[in-house]
């Protein structure tokens, strides 16, 4: 996938994208790399993953760090904004990109404490940090924006209500945001082919997403919808702070 920005478009800027070390996060991160940006690489546990791109960037020229947090930790990310900060002084492109829901062995309401709890505390953790002018970028799919009045996959459901309330906690935070000359927009897309939501989806229900890709006519792989969500961070914000990928033509 082409790099969708040019080259020094984000020169000067920080950007910390969580859950970066691997799929549309990663990415996302390189995208900003290549143009420009001083780049944060989150990760909870892949470590190893997120050391090898900061190095293939930084090999390529780009400023890369990784900071490992748990979303789900108030302390843990204080410590990262406090990292990125003394760092790079301030952040001016945050992504919330990081979700979950699906794994096994978790507690009953681990995904509303990861989707609402923890994204609701990073915004709150991260605005003294942002920069005027910084935009942030919480990224969702139709089956969680659209829960309310489209049904999806029972499977899926308990995540994508857990998003959707995430979206809402977000939402109610935009005079606030506003007040303190911060950007916000929603990237909502369908199921993406080569994630691990899709996988656990198939493994939990064979068939699903090529019943969904039959009805949607495509479904973006990771790197176009990355290309998307690194748009999303530099173009104009959409009416209702809301930038849809893909169709939309299934949910009403």
């Amino acid at each position: 996938m082409t790099n969708p920005l040019t080259p020094q478009l984000l020169a000067g800027k920080t950007a910390l994208v969580t859950g970066s070390s691997r799929g549309i996060g990663a990415d996302t991160v390189r995208y900003f790399a290549e143009a420009g940006a001083k780049v944060v690489i989150n990760f909870r546990n892949k470590e190893a993953r997120a050391i090898k791109l900061a190095d293939a960037l930084r090999a390529d020229g780009a400023t890369a760090i990784t900071v490992g947090a748990d979303l789900t930790d108030p302390a843990s990310v204080a410590e990262m904004i406090d990292t990125v900060k003394a760092e790079y002084g301030g952040i001016d492109i945050l992504v919330m990109n990081a979700s979950g829901g699906m794994e096994s062995g978790m507690a009953e309401d681990y995904a509303m404490v990861l989707n609402r709890d923890s994204q609701l505390n990073l915004l709150e953790t991260a605005l003294p940090a942002l920069n005027p002018g910084a935009r942030v970028v919480f990224v969702t799919s139709h089956q969680a924006h659209f829960i309310n009045n489209t049904p999806t996959m029972p499977e899926y459901e308990p995540v994508a209500r857990s998003k959707r309330a995430g979206e809402d906690a977000l939402r109610a935070k935009l005079p606030e945001l506003a007040a303190a000359g911060v950007e916000f927009v929603v990237v909502s897309g369908d199921m993406i082919e080569g994630t691990i939501t899709a996988t656990l989806l198939e493994r939990a229900n064979p068939g699903a997403i090529s019943a969904r890709k039959d009805s949607a006519g495509k479904l973006y792989n990771v790197g176009e919808f990355a290309a998307e969500v690194a748009l999303a961070a530099v173009e104009p914000v959409p009416a209702n702070n809301t930038r849809y990928v893909g169709d939309i033509s299934d949910f009403s």
